[in-house]
Protein backbone atom coordinates (compact mmCIF):
# COMPACT_ATOMS: atom_id res chain seq x y z
CA UNK A 1 0.00 0.00 0.00
CA UNK A 2 1.07 3.37 -0.59
CA UNK A 3 1.99 5.29 2.16
CA UNK A 4 0.26 8.68 3.17
CA UNK A 5 1.35 11.91 3.91
CA UNK A 6 1.27 13.23 8.01
CA UNK A 7 0.94 16.23 9.83
CA UNK A 8 0.36 17.15 13.69
CA UNK A 9 -3.00 16.59 15.19
CA UNK A 10 -2.77 20.18 16.89
CA UNK A 11 -0.92 22.75 17.42
CA UNK A 12 2.33 22.32 20.07
CA UNK A 13 5.04 25.05 21.16
CA UNK A 14 8.14 25.30 22.70
CA UNK A 15 10.93 28.08 24.31
CA UNK A 16 14.23 28.40 24.53
CA UNK A 17 17.72 30.24 22.96
CA UNK A 18 19.08 30.66 19.70
CA UNK A 19 22.30 29.04 19.67
CA UNK A 20 24.01 31.75 17.52
CA UNK A 21 21.73 35.15 18.12
CA UNK A 22 20.93 34.62 22.18
CA UNK A 23 17.72 35.54 21.77
CA UNK A 24 14.74 33.69 23.85
CA UNK A 25 12.54 32.09 21.28
CA UNK A 26 8.91 30.41 20.43
CA UNK A 27 8.68 27.73 17.95
CA UNK A 28 4.98 26.35 17.14
CA UNK A 29 4.07 23.78 14.86
CA UNK A 30 0.66 23.96 13.66
CA UNK A 31 -0.96 20.99 11.22
CA UNK A 32 -0.80 21.81 7.40
CA UNK A 33 -2.68 20.76 4.60
CA UNK A 34 -1.69 17.98 2.26
CA UNK A 35 1.13 18.34 -0.13
CA UNK A 36 1.97 21.94 1.76
CA UNK A 37 5.44 20.97 3.15
CA UNK A 38 7.44 22.59 5.70
CA UNK A 39 6.61 26.60 5.46
CA UNK A 40 8.28 28.77 8.97
CA UNK A 41 6.64 31.86 9.18
CA UNK A 42 7.98 34.85 11.47
CA UNK A 43 5.16 35.90 13.40
CA UNK A 44 7.80 38.54 14.81
CA UNK A 45 7.72 40.72 11.41
CA UNK A 46 5.01 43.00 9.26
CA UNK A 47 2.54 41.01 7.09
CA UNK A 48 4.05 37.66 9.05
CA UNK A 49 6.16 36.61 6.06
CA UNK A 50 6.73 33.06 5.48
CA UNK A 51 9.76 31.23 4.10
CA UNK A 52 9.33 27.57 2.30
CA UNK A 53 11.71 25.11 3.96
CA UNK A 54 13.31 24.56 0.01
CA UNK A 55 16.85 23.76 -0.66
CA UNK A 56 16.62 26.97 -3.45
CA UNK A 57 15.64 29.35 -0.66
CA UNK A 58 19.18 28.38 1.38
CA UNK A 59 20.96 31.52 1.59
CA UNK A 60 23.88 30.47 4.39
CA UNK A 61 25.40 27.25 5.47
CA UNK A 62 28.60 28.53 7.42
CA UNK A 63 27.49 27.16 10.81
CA UNK A 64 24.19 26.79 10.63
CA UNK A 65 21.88 26.16 7.35
CA UNK A 66 19.35 29.46 6.85
CA UNK A 67 16.87 30.16 4.41
CA UNK A 68 15.51 33.34 2.94
CA UNK A 69 12.43 34.27 1.38
CA UNK A 70 9.91 37.08 1.38
CA UNK A 71 12.74 39.77 2.79
CA UNK A 72 12.85 36.97 6.01
CA UNK A 73 15.08 34.71 7.17
CA UNK A 74 15.18 31.87 9.21
CA UNK A 75 18.48 29.77 10.65
CA UNK A 76 19.71 26.79 12.21
CA UNK A 77 16.50 24.79 11.25
CA UNK A 78 18.57 21.51 10.51
CA UNK A 79 17.12 20.47 14.03
CA UNK A 80 13.47 21.17 13.26
CA UNK A 81 13.54 19.41 9.79
CA UNK A 82 15.14 16.43 10.75
CA UNK A 83 12.96 15.89 13.78
CA UNK A 84 9.76 15.86 10.97
CA UNK A 85 11.46 13.99 8.51
CA UNK A 86 13.01 11.41 10.82
CA UNK A 87 9.72 11.01 12.56
CA UNK A 88 7.59 10.98 8.91
CA UNK A 89 5.88 13.91 8.90
CA UNK A 90 5.56 15.74 5.79
CA UNK A 91 3.21 18.76 6.33
CA UNK A 92 4.10 21.83 9.13
CA UNK A 93 3.37 25.37 9.63
CA UNK A 94 5.78 26.61 11.57
CA UNK A 95 5.43 29.47 13.18
CA UNK A 96 8.82 31.47 14.90
CA UNK A 97 9.39 35.00 16.45
CA UNK A 98 12.97 35.01 15.75
CA UNK A 99 15.64 34.65 13.13
CA UNK A 100 16.91 31.44 14.45
CA UNK A 101 15.11 28.43 16.00
CA UNK A 102 16.06 27.39 19.65
CA UNK A 103 18.62 25.18 20.29
CA UNK A 104 17.31 23.17 23.11
CA UNK A 105 18.96 20.73 23.95
CA UNK A 106 20.90 20.47 20.89
CA UNK A 107 19.26 17.46 19.43
CA UNK A 108 16.06 16.99 17.71
CA UNK A 109 14.34 14.82 20.72
CA UNK A 110 12.73 18.23 21.81
CA UNK A 111 11.35 18.68 18.81
CA UNK A 112 10.20 15.09 18.43
CA UNK A 113 8.92 14.92 21.80
CA UNK A 114 6.61 17.50 21.10
CA UNK A 115 4.78 16.13 17.98
CA UNK A 116 4.47 12.94 19.66
CA UNK A 117 2.92 14.90 22.43
CA UNK A 118 0.14 15.63 20.07
CA UNK A 119 0.08 13.27 18.02
CA UNK A 120 0.90 12.57 14.60
CA UNK A 121 -2.13 11.72 12.16
CA UNK A 122 -2.18 10.23 8.37
CA UNK A 123 -3.68 12.48 5.47
CA UNK A 124 -5.36 11.30 2.16
CA UNK A 125 -3.09 11.83 -0.27
CA UNK A 126 0.35 9.30 -0.49
CA UNK A 127 3.86 10.29 0.27
CA UNK A 128 5.73 12.10 -3.23
CA UNK A 129 8.18 10.14 -2.75
CA UNK A 130 11.53 10.51 -5.31
CA UNK A 131 12.75 6.70 -6.26
CA UNK A 132 16.30 6.95 -6.75
CA UNK A 133 16.70 5.01 -10.11
CA UNK A 134 20.20 6.07 -10.93
CA UNK A 135 23.66 6.62 -8.35
CA UNK A 136 24.21 10.61 -7.89
CA UNK A 137 27.45 11.26 -6.09
CA UNK A 138 28.82 14.67 -4.92
CA UNK A 139 32.58 15.56 -3.69
CA UNK A 140 34.35 17.33 -2.46
CA UNK A 141 37.93 16.01 -3.02
CA UNK A 142 40.14 19.14 -1.10
CA UNK A 143 38.17 18.88 1.54
CA UNK A 144 37.42 14.80 1.38
CA UNK A 145 34.09 15.15 1.11
CA UNK A 146 31.42 12.69 -0.84
CA UNK A 147 28.02 12.33 -0.63
CA UNK A 148 26.18 9.55 -2.47
CA UNK A 149 23.08 7.90 -2.88
CA UNK A 150 22.17 4.63 -4.57
CA UNK A 151 18.52 2.43 -5.88
CA UNK A 152 17.22 0.81 -2.86
CA UNK A 153 13.99 -0.62 -1.95
CA UNK A 154 13.73 1.47 1.48
CA UNK A 155 15.33 4.67 2.86
CA UNK A 156 18.96 4.34 4.88
CA UNK A 157 21.92 6.38 5.69
CA UNK A 158 25.70 5.37 6.38
CA UNK A 159 27.98 8.27 7.61
CA UNK A 160 31.84 8.56 7.89
CA UNK A 161 33.01 11.56 9.81
CA UNK A 162 36.97 11.70 10.36
CA UNK A 163 38.33 14.46 11.88
CA UNK A 164 42.29 14.17 12.23
CA UNK A 165 41.21 14.06 16.29
CA UNK A 166 43.02 11.74 18.83
CA UNK A 167 40.10 12.13 20.74
CA UNK A 168 37.08 11.35 17.99
CA UNK A 169 39.17 9.08 15.60
CA UNK A 170 36.85 7.40 12.76
CA UNK A 171 33.49 7.07 13.88
CA UNK A 172 30.45 5.80 11.74
CA UNK A 173 26.85 5.62 12.13
CA UNK A 174 24.24 4.31 10.80
CA UNK A 175 20.29 4.54 10.22
CA UNK A 176 18.64 1.38 8.17
CA UNK A 177 15.04 2.84 8.27
CA UNK A 178 13.21 5.71 9.95
CA UNK A 179 11.36 3.61 12.52
CA UNK A 180 15.09 3.70 14.13
CA UNK A 181 15.65 7.54 13.86
CA UNK A 182 13.56 8.45 17.34
CA UNK A 183 15.39 6.08 19.38
CA UNK A 184 18.64 6.25 17.69
CA UNK A 185 19.34 9.51 16.27
CA UNK A 186 16.84 12.33 17.73
CA UNK A 187 19.05 12.36 20.92
CA UNK A 188 22.46 13.10 19.40
CA UNK A 189 23.71 16.64 20.70
CA UNK A 190 25.71 18.77 18.09
CA UNK A 191 29.49 19.23 19.09
CA UNK A 192 32.17 21.69 18.85
CA UNK A 193 35.80 21.65 19.53
CA UNK A 194 37.36 23.38 21.94
CA UNK A 195 39.81 25.36 19.90
CA UNK A 196 36.66 26.64 17.99
CA UNK A 197 35.23 28.40 20.69
CA UNK A 198 37.03 31.34 21.08
CA UNK A 199 36.74 32.14 17.14
CA UNK A 200 33.02 31.27 17.21
CA UNK A 201 32.62 34.37 20.18
CA UNK A 202 34.49 36.41 18.13
CA UNK A 203 32.41 36.14 15.09
CA UNK A 204 29.28 37.02 16.93
CA UNK A 205 27.98 33.80 16.89
CA UNK A 206 27.04 30.88 19.36
CA UNK A 207 25.75 33.67 21.93
CA UNK A 208 23.35 31.14 23.27
CA UNK A 209 25.91 27.96 23.30
CA UNK A 210 26.21 26.16 26.72
CA UNK A 211 27.64 22.91 28.28
CA UNK A 212 23.34 21.90 28.08
CA UNK A 213 23.25 21.50 24.21
CA UNK A 214 26.42 21.16 23.01
CA UNK A 215 29.41 18.38 23.59
CA UNK A 216 32.66 20.46 23.75
CA UNK A 217 35.43 18.27 22.77
CA UNK A 218 39.29 18.97 23.91
CA UNK A 219 41.75 17.50 21.52
CA UNK A 220 45.33 19.01 23.24
CA UNK A 221 46.39 19.05 26.98
CA UNK A 222 44.59 21.91 28.54
CA UNK A 223 45.29 23.29 31.95
CA UNK A 224 42.11 24.11 34.47
CA UNK A 225 43.37 27.86 34.28
CA UNK A 226 43.16 27.95 30.46
CA UNK A 227 39.60 26.63 30.43
CA UNK A 228 38.42 29.11 33.19
CA UNK A 229 39.71 31.89 30.78
CA UNK A 230 37.14 30.18 28.67
CA UNK A 231 34.65 30.09 30.77
CA UNK A 232 34.92 34.20 32.15
CA UNK A 233 34.82 34.91 28.56
CA UNK A 234 31.78 32.82 27.23
CA UNK A 235 30.33 34.41 30.93
CA UNK A 236 29.70 30.45 32.21
CA UNK A 237 30.19 28.79 35.35
CA UNK A 238 33.47 27.50 35.74
CA UNK A 239 33.83 23.67 34.99
CA UNK A 240 36.24 21.07 36.34
CA UNK A 241 37.52 18.75 33.79
CA UNK A 242 39.98 16.18 32.75
CA UNK A 243 42.63 17.33 30.11
CA UNK A 244 41.24 16.20 27.50
CA UNK A 245 38.14 14.61 25.85
CA UNK A 246 34.59 16.24 26.77
CA UNK A 247 34.13 19.15 28.70
CA UNK A 248 31.23 18.31 29.70
CA UNK A 249 32.71 15.39 31.99
CA UNK A 250 29.35 13.39 31.25
CA UNK A 251 29.07 10.70 29.78
CA UNK A 252 28.06 10.15 25.69
CA UNK A 253 24.47 8.51 25.07
CA UNK A 254 26.41 6.89 21.94
CA UNK A 255 30.16 6.48 21.53
CA UNK A 256 29.50 7.28 18.47
CA UNK A 257 27.23 10.22 19.08
CA UNK A 258 28.88 12.84 16.92
CA UNK A 259 28.75 11.14 13.71
CA UNK A 260 24.94 9.88 14.89
CA UNK A 261 24.78 13.73 14.79
CA UNK A 262 26.26 14.44 11.82
CA UNK A 263 23.74 12.12 10.55
CA UNK A 264 21.11 13.95 12.06
CA UNK A 265 22.15 17.30 10.42
CA UNK A 266 22.38 15.42 6.89
CA UNK A 267 18.75 14.13 7.22
CA UNK A 268 17.37 17.76 7.86
CA UNK A 269 19.13 18.94 5.02
CA UNK A 270 17.68 16.71 2.85
CA UNK A 271 14.22 17.52 4.07
CA UNK A 272 14.91 20.79 1.91
CA UNK A 273 14.31 18.55 -1.33
CA UNK A 274 10.56 18.25 -1.14
CA UNK A 275 10.24 15.00 -1.63
CA UNK A 276 10.82 11.62 1.20
CA UNK A 277 13.65 9.46 -0.79
CA UNK A 278 13.54 6.26 -1.29
CA UNK A 279 16.96 4.99 -1.57
CA UNK A 280 20.76 4.47 -0.25
CA UNK A 281 22.81 7.11 1.27
CA UNK A 282 26.44 7.36 2.09
CA UNK A 283 28.15 10.17 3.39
CA UNK A 284 31.48 10.58 4.32
CA UNK A 285 32.24 14.44 6.29
CA UNK A 286 29.34 15.25 5.68
CA UNK A 287 28.29 19.27 6.65
CA UNK A 288 26.08 22.01 5.78
CA UNK A 289 27.66 23.44 2.80
CA UNK A 290 27.98 19.55 1.27
CA UNK A 291 24.32 18.82 2.58
CA UNK A 292 22.88 21.64 0.63
CA UNK A 293 24.82 20.96 -2.65
CA UNK A 294 23.78 17.25 -2.78
CA UNK A 295 20.37 17.93 -2.55
CA UNK A 296 20.79 20.85 -4.83
CA UNK A 297 21.83 18.04 -7.07
CA UNK A 298 19.02 15.51 -6.44
CA UNK A 299 16.10 18.16 -6.85
CA UNK A 300 17.43 18.75 -10.05
CA UNK A 301 17.77 15.40 -10.99
CA UNK A 302 14.16 15.04 -9.56
CA UNK A 303 12.74 18.39 -11.94
CA UNK A 304 14.39 16.50 -14.88
CA UNK A 305 12.40 13.56 -14.25
CA UNK A 306 9.42 14.49 -13.63
CA UNK A 307 9.25 17.37 -16.07
CA UNK A 308 6.80 16.58 -18.75
CA UNK A 309 9.60 17.26 -21.61
CA UNK A 310 11.52 14.54 -19.44
CA UNK A 311 12.41 11.43 -22.06
CA UNK A 312 10.74 8.11 -20.21
CA UNK A 313 12.96 5.88 -18.89
CA UNK A 314 14.04 2.77 -21.27
CA UNK A 315 15.52 -0.51 -19.77
CA UNK A 316 16.75 -2.46 -22.65
CA UNK A 317 16.10 -5.73 -20.37
CA UNK A 318 12.76 -5.20 -19.64
CA UNK A 319 10.57 -7.10 -21.26
CA UNK A 320 8.32 -5.53 -23.64
CA UNK A 321 4.77 -5.04 -23.07
CA UNK A 322 3.77 -5.69 -27.07
CA UNK A 323 5.85 -7.10 -29.53
CA UNK A 324 5.94 -6.70 -32.85
CA UNK A 325 3.66 -9.74 -33.76
CA UNK A 326 1.31 -8.39 -31.15
CA UNK A 327 1.37 -4.67 -32.99
CA UNK A 328 0.21 -5.94 -36.16
CA UNK A 329 -2.20 -8.04 -34.58
CA UNK A 330 -3.48 -4.53 -33.46
CA UNK A 331 -2.46 -1.90 -36.37
CA UNK A 332 -3.17 -2.39 -39.62
CA UNK A 333 -0.10 -0.95 -41.10
CA UNK A 334 2.62 -3.11 -42.67
CA UNK A 335 6.18 -2.82 -43.56
CA UNK A 336 7.43 -0.83 -44.95
CA UNK A 337 5.09 1.43 -43.70
CA UNK A 338 4.76 -0.27 -40.42
CA UNK A 339 6.76 2.73 -37.68
CA UNK A 340 6.31 0.81 -34.24
CA UNK A 341 9.15 -1.84 -33.43
CA UNK A 342 7.33 -2.66 -29.63
CA UNK A 343 5.63 -1.50 -27.08
CA UNK A 344 7.28 -0.29 -23.98
CA UNK A 345 4.16 0.79 -21.87
CA UNK A 346 0.63 0.63 -21.99
CA UNK A 347 -2.38 1.84 -20.09
CA UNK A 348 -5.16 3.38 -20.07
CA UNK A 349 -3.52 6.89 -20.12
CA UNK A 350 -0.46 6.52 -21.47
CA UNK A 351 1.35 4.86 -24.15
CA UNK A 352 5.32 4.80 -24.61
CA UNK A 353 6.83 3.23 -27.85
CA UNK A 354 10.09 2.71 -29.96
CA UNK A 355 11.32 2.87 -33.36
CA UNK A 356 15.06 2.17 -34.25
CA UNK A 357 16.16 3.50 -37.39
CA UNK A 358 18.52 1.92 -39.23
CA UNK A 359 20.04 2.97 -42.52
CA UNK A 360 17.81 -0.34 -44.50
CA UNK A 361 14.46 2.28 -44.26
CA UNK A 362 13.77 2.58 -47.76
CA UNK A 363 13.34 6.55 -47.33
CA UNK A 364 16.81 7.32 -46.47
CA UNK A 365 17.80 6.48 -50.50
CA UNK A 366 16.12 9.82 -51.33
CA UNK A 367 16.15 11.47 -47.80
CA UNK A 368 19.11 12.63 -48.14
CA UNK A 369 21.33 10.24 -50.07
CA UNK A 370 24.31 12.40 -48.72
CA UNK A 371 23.24 12.95 -45.53
CA UNK A 372 20.58 10.62 -44.23
CA UNK A 373 17.59 12.06 -42.28
CA UNK A 374 14.53 10.23 -41.25
CA UNK A 375 11.41 12.83 -42.23
CA UNK A 376 9.55 14.80 -40.03
CA UNK A 377 6.45 13.87 -41.56
CA UNK A 378 7.23 10.03 -41.01
CA UNK A 379 8.08 10.70 -36.83
CA UNK A 380 5.08 11.89 -36.44
CA UNK A 381 3.46 8.89 -38.35
CA UNK A 382 5.33 6.87 -36.06
CA UNK A 383 3.98 8.93 -33.37
CA UNK A 384 0.28 8.77 -34.46
CA UNK A 385 0.67 4.92 -34.82
CA UNK A 386 2.08 4.14 -31.14
CA UNK A 387 -1.17 6.69 -30.22
CA UNK A 388 -3.42 4.47 -32.50
CA UNK A 389 -2.35 1.34 -30.29
CA UNK A 390 -3.39 3.78 -27.52
CA UNK A 391 -6.61 4.04 -28.49
CA UNK A 392 -7.40 0.46 -29.79
CA UNK A 393 -6.82 -0.65 -26.30
CA UNK A 394 -10.11 0.79 -25.46
CA UNK A 395 -12.17 -1.46 -27.73
CA UNK A 396 -12.49 -5.51 -26.54
CA UNK A 397 -11.31 -6.56 -30.64
CA UNK A 398 -8.76 -3.92 -31.93
CA UNK A 399 -8.50 -6.23 -35.11
CA UNK A 400 -12.10 -4.96 -35.82
CA UNK A 401 -11.07 -1.24 -35.78
CA UNK A 402 -9.33 1.17 -37.34
CA UNK A 403 -7.72 4.67 -36.08
CA UNK A 404 -8.36 8.05 -37.84
CA UNK A 405 -6.07 10.80 -37.23
CA UNK A 406 -8.52 14.09 -37.47
CA UNK A 407 -6.18 17.18 -36.57
CA UNK A 408 -2.63 17.47 -36.05
CA UNK A 409 -1.95 21.27 -33.40
CA UNK A 410 1.24 22.50 -32.52
CA UNK A 411 3.56 19.99 -34.21
CA UNK A 412 7.45 21.14 -34.02
CA UNK A 413 10.60 19.60 -34.89
CA UNK A 414 13.17 20.22 -32.84
CA UNK A 415 16.23 18.08 -33.53
CA UNK A 416 17.40 15.69 -36.78
CA UNK A 417 16.86 11.83 -36.47
CA UNK A 418 19.69 9.87 -37.76
CA UNK A 419 20.49 6.24 -39.11
CA UNK A 420 21.24 4.40 -35.78
CA UNK A 421 18.83 6.68 -33.16
CA UNK A 422 16.11 4.97 -31.48
CA UNK A 423 13.22 6.89 -31.46
CA UNK A 424 10.82 6.80 -28.16
CA UNK A 425 7.50 7.30 -28.01
CA UNK A 426 5.13 9.21 -25.34
CA UNK A 427 1.49 9.72 -26.00
CA UNK A 428 -0.95 10.72 -23.09
CA UNK A 429 -4.73 11.04 -23.32
CA UNK A 430 -5.51 14.83 -22.65
CA UNK A 431 -9.42 14.10 -22.38
CA UNK A 432 -11.32 11.33 -21.81
CA UNK A 433 -12.25 8.84 -25.19
CA UNK A 434 -16.39 10.39 -25.97
CA UNK A 435 -17.86 9.23 -29.20
CA UNK A 436 -14.81 7.74 -30.26
CA UNK A 437 -12.75 10.79 -30.43
CA UNK A 438 -9.61 10.74 -28.91
CA UNK A 439 -7.57 13.88 -27.90
CA UNK A 440 -3.78 12.93 -27.29
CA UNK A 441 -0.34 14.77 -26.95
CA UNK A 442 2.55 13.33 -28.01
CA UNK A 443 6.89 13.52 -27.93
CA UNK A 444 9.26 12.12 -29.24
CA UNK A 445 12.88 11.28 -27.79
CA UNK A 446 16.33 10.16 -28.43
CA UNK A 447 18.04 9.68 -26.06
CA UNK A 448 17.76 12.52 -23.33
CA UNK A 449 16.50 14.78 -26.57
CA UNK A 450 13.36 15.70 -27.16
CA UNK A 451 12.74 15.85 -31.34
CA UNK A 452 9.74 16.46 -31.95
CA UNK A 453 6.14 17.13 -30.51
CA UNK A 454 2.46 17.45 -30.92
CA UNK A 455 -1.13 17.45 -30.44
CA UNK A 456 -3.59 15.17 -32.14
CA UNK A 457 -7.36 13.97 -32.48
CA UNK A 458 -8.26 10.59 -33.94
CA UNK A 459 -11.25 8.83 -34.33
CA UNK A 460 -12.09 4.97 -33.74
CA UNK A 461 -14.05 3.91 -36.66
CA UNK A 462 -15.31 0.09 -37.05
CA UNK A 463 -13.34 -1.34 -40.10
CA UNK A 464 -16.17 -1.79 -42.63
Amino acid sequence: MAEKQRTIAKAVSLNGIGLHTGLNVQITFKPAPENHGYVFQRVDLDNKPTIRAMVENVVDTSRSTVIAENGARVGTIEHVLSAAYGMGVDNLLIEINAPETPILDGSAKPYVDAMLEVGIVEQEANKDFFVVTNNINYSDEENGIELMTFPDDNFSINVMIDYNSSVLGNQYATLNSLNEYKDEIAGCKTFVFLRELEFLLKNNLIKGGSLDNAIVIIEKETTQDELNRLADIFNKPRVPVKSRGILNNEDLIFANEPARHKLLDLLGDLALIGSPIKGKILATRPGHASNVEFAKKIKRIIKKVRSKNNPPLYDANSPSVLTINQIKNILPHRPPFLLVDKILKLDSLEVIGLKNVTMNETFFAGHFPEEPVMPGVLIIEAMAQVGGILVLSTVPDPENYLTYFMKMDKVKFKRKVFPGDSLIFKLELTSPIRRGIANMKGQAFVGEHLVAEGEFMAQISKDK
